[in-house]
């Protein structure tokens, strides 16, 4: 990637000039849209793939973004990653999960043909070619550099780009305190939005929304004017609860945003909370609060080694590692943690105003468990009843908020609740002014700082 100094983001089209306030062009225009895929996509690390989705040596899937394709295979060295193009005239070789150990990949054009290991194993009419063209490196499968974290493989197509470990920063090491790399899929569910990919994102990077998106939630959440204040009726909602009150919505919470998630709070965690609605309690509701998550850290984490998973001790990490409801990796994956379980995201641009979004359900499960782990996510409508609740209310706002932009010149953020999503958008205007490596990687760390952050000073 070339290098620009810090003048080349007054080039910057629809650049954010203010913190708080976000130019409503940046969500649908052509040239825009075109710019992030030629200065950012290319540059950054892209979550590729589960590994478990190719548990078995010769077993492959493939990952898109845009106009690029890559297959990423498990070799008897370990996963790699190759572009999915044949190297005599570009036909794509794979189209979706599949195992290569036997037959490798046959081009359907020429019929040339490669091993699992990306390497070539035959040309057709050979003696036509210049053996100048038909060198090892000319005609293996082209590498893509590929990275492994949390249970997943990330590539990258810049080989200069900073490793993926100094791209992610703390969240790294706060995802590896809870076993990130141990979370199995429960299911995983992927549809086509009717919303630019950014603006997809920016759904789940803020709580600012809750008691009107959710009310669910929001009529469960003790002291639930705290964060945000009153609604516009002025009235205060679960204040001065008495100590069991207290705990018993603090169970009440979690299991509604397990059942709106479907995960994240998993049923087995679920089961073992509702256990702790007669557990005794300390006369002053705030110490109940305490009493309540240390005893439901305790038996949480005691029900899952009991039943073999290998769990982390919750008391000590969240005391070390204090987490978000939602951990965002720049540019398109979220984990969203509460016990032991999580959720996942991950958002991936097809045009200016649609995108593909994914939602995992992860759990970490005792090792020699049987589970029929998916290789590809089922499909559905992106108004499908068959989402969770919350993903779903979510996904009704985001088709009238892409229309509604065309009629805006800026979106207004709240500074304190919203600045995540002013975060990562100026850390993709240096992308698209193509500042050094060193400047981004040191903003990208800045920008997965977790949910809910205030606007930051990210460095340019």
């Amino acid at each position: 990637m070339s290098e620009a100094s810090p003048s080349a983001l007054h080039d910057v089209p629809y650049r954010i000039t203010n913190p708080e306030l976000i130019p409503a062009e940046r969500y649908y225009d052509e040239h825009f849209f075109k710019l992030e895929q030629e200065r950012l996509w290319p540059h950054v690390w892209q979550m590729a793939c589960r590994l478990e989705e190719i548990p078995e040596v010769g077993d492959y899937t493939v990952y898109t973004l845009l106009s690029h394709s890559v297959i990423l295979i498990n070799t008897k060295d370990g996963v790699k990653a190759f572009k999915n193009a044949c190297r005599h005239r570009g036909l794509r070789l794979a189209h979706g999960p599949g195992n290569c150990a036997k037959e490798g990949f046959v081009c359907p054009f020429h019929g040339w043909r490669w091993n699992s290991e990306g390497e070539n194993t035959f040309v057709f009419g050979r003696h036509f070619f210049d053996e100048e063209v038909l060198e090892r490196a000319q005609i293996d499968l082209v590498p893509v550099r590929v990275a492994f974290w949390a249970g997943c493989a990330f590539i990258n197509f810049d080989d200069s780009a900073p490793s993926l470990r100094d791209a992610l920063g703390p969240v790294a090491d706060r995802m590896d305190a809870r076993h990130a790399d141990k979370l199995k899929m429960d299911w995983w569910f992927g549809t086509e939005l009717p919303t630019n990919w950014k603006l997809a994102m920016e759904a789940f990077q803020e709580g600012f929304h809750t008691p009107q998106t959710h009310p669910q939630l929001h009529a469960v959440s003790v002291n639930a004017n705290d964060a945000f204040g009153a609604g516009p009726d002025g009235l205060p909602v679960n204040v001065g609860l008495g100590p069991r009150e207290t705990v018993n919505m603090h169970v009440d919470f979690l299991a509604k945003l397990g059942e709106g998630m479907d995960g994240m709070v998993h049923k087995t965690e679920v089961a073992v909370l509702e256990t702790l609605r007669g557990m005794d309690v300390p006369e002053d509701a705030n110490l109940a609060t305490m009493a309540f998550y240390g005893h439901a850290y305790q038996a949480v984490e005691q029900d899952a080694r009991e039943r073999g998973a290998d769990i982390f001790e919750f008391a000590k990490v969240a005391q070390e590692h204090p987490f978000h409801a939602v951990e965002f990796m720049f540019p398109h994956y979220f984990l969203l943690p509460m016990m032991g379980a999580m959720s996942a995201y991950r958002i991936r641009p097809l045009t200016p105003e649609t995108c593909f979004f994914e939602i995992w359900s992860l759990v970490i499960r005792p090792e020699n468990e049987p589970y029929d782990t998916p290789t590809e996510p089922t499909i559905l409508p992106h108004d499908s009843p068959e989402f969770p609740e919350i993903p779903r209310q979510d996904y009704s706002n985001l088709p009238l908020q892409q229309r509604g932009l065309h009629d805006l010149e800026f979106m207004r953020l709240a500074s304190k609740h919203e600045g995540m999503l002013s975060n990562y958008q100026r850390l993709i205007d240096g992308y698209l002014a193509r500042l050094d490596a060193k400047t981004l990687m040191k903003a990208s760390q800045t920008v997965n700082s977790g949910f809910a952050a205030p606007i930051l000073d990210i460095g340019f």
